[in-house]
């Protein structure tokens, strides 16, 4: 899984647990695993063909879904990919993470882009209650689409409780094993344009040039969209010997990788919520973020941040996080109380009150 599967998992593992009383169908495009049913009150339904393009979007929520809330009377339809139903007449809950297809159209896939531009604003048109993740997305859905205030409520996101700090032998074991034995920065989140990889390979280049030092950049994440760029020019890159490409890792390994760190580099150009800095700052490992979008609303005072289209601006916090214990240690105590304003337990209960919400319109 990754940032929509766990908000997922993390919220609906909780509301079936709290309410026993009610029946929940999920409903699945392809086979399952049985560790998503996560109580006895969850009716796991398979809802053919998998949706996984345009036309396939459009058949598997405007057909086979109502067709489906029909045989089960369902009471509500809680959409958590962004798409909803456009012909069922079931109140909806729609989750939308972010706009991102808008502000960065050249980072989305050009048949999902024309499908997010269509269809969105027809989606938020229908839905009775729209969830999103963030201050940020909520006023960004409101002023970009017009959208009542009333109608959008911000769920928030949070860490997984699995990120814990590490022992010293166990940092030890992951710079061997992923850094040479070194010291490393680490990045976490799918290989794609918006990452804004390629002007971290070059801050990292300016960094190394200037400091002389053996750290190294661990980079934790499968190959999502758009990736052969940044993969070319890493072929040519001076310090490509520096620079340790894992793919896709299990959650647990992920948790040690990011809590062995010496620092978690975010420079994404965009996003909804950005979860991967605070897991950081729950394994107490201090934080360098892109100064955009909602990462300040998520990271607060507790992080370093840089302009993501500036690799000296990046290069300059490395700088900073690299020479000075002090700062480290400041951002990690702050890191310990900026974690403390997001749960998940919250983040379920608001989610409880959309599909209230929902259901009574």
């Amino acid at each position: 899984m990754e940032g929509y599967g766990y908000f997922i998992s993390e919220i609906f593992s909780r509301l079936t647990n709290q309410y026993p009383q009610h029946e929940f169908i999920f409903l699945f495009d392809r086979p399952y695993h049985e560790s998503f049913v996560f109580a006895t009150n969850v009716i796991p339904v398979v809802v053919t063909p998998k949706a996984r393009h345009a036309l396939s979007f459009r058949w598997w929520y405007d057909v086979k879904v109502p067709l489906a809330l029909k045989k089960y009377k369902a009471d509500v339809f809680v959409s958590p990919d962004g798409f909803c139903s456009l012909t069922t007449k079931v109140p909806q809950v729609l989750v939308v993470h972010d706009l991102a297809f808008l502000h960065y159209p050249q980072f989305i896939p050009k048949p999902h882009l024309f499908y997010y531009k269509r269809y969105t604003p027809r989606y938020l048109r229908k839905a009775n209650i729209v969830a999103t993740v963030s201050e940020f997305s909520k006023h960004d859905i409101i002023k970009q689409y017009n959208t009542k205030s009333e109608k959008v409520i911000n769920v928030s996101s949070a860490a997984r409780d699995i990120f814990q700090p590490i022992e010293w032998h166990e940092k030890e074991l992951m710079k061997d094993k992923y850094a040479d034995g070194c010291e490393y920065f680490v990045f976490v989140g799918g290989i794609h344009p918006r990452k804004n990889l390629l002007n971290l390979l070059k801050a990292f280049s300016l960094f190394k040039v200037r400091q002389h030092t053996s750290i190294k950049l661990v980079i934790i994440g499968r190959m999502a969209w758009h990736y052969k760029d940044m993969l070319e020019k890493l072929e040519t890159y001076k310090f490509r010997k520096e620079i340790k490409l894992t793919g896709y890792l299990k959650e647990t390994e992920v948790v040690k990788v990011v809590a062995g760190a010496y620092a978690l580099i975010f420079p994404s150009f965009f996003e909804g919520f950005g979860v991967p800095p605070l897991e950081a700052m729950k394994c107490r490992v201090p934080v360098i973020a892109a100064n955009t979008s909602s990462l300040p609303e998520v990271c607060g005072d507790a992080a370093l941040y840089a302009n993501p289209a500036d690799p000296a601006d990046i290069a300059e916090q490395l700088k900073m996080i690299f020479k000075s214990e002090q700062l480290r240690g400041e951002l990690q105590s702050k890191g310990d109380e900026q974690v403390k304003k997001f749960s998940w337990n919250n983040s379920a209960s608001l989610m409880w009150s959309a599909i209230e919400a929902a259901v009574s319109k």
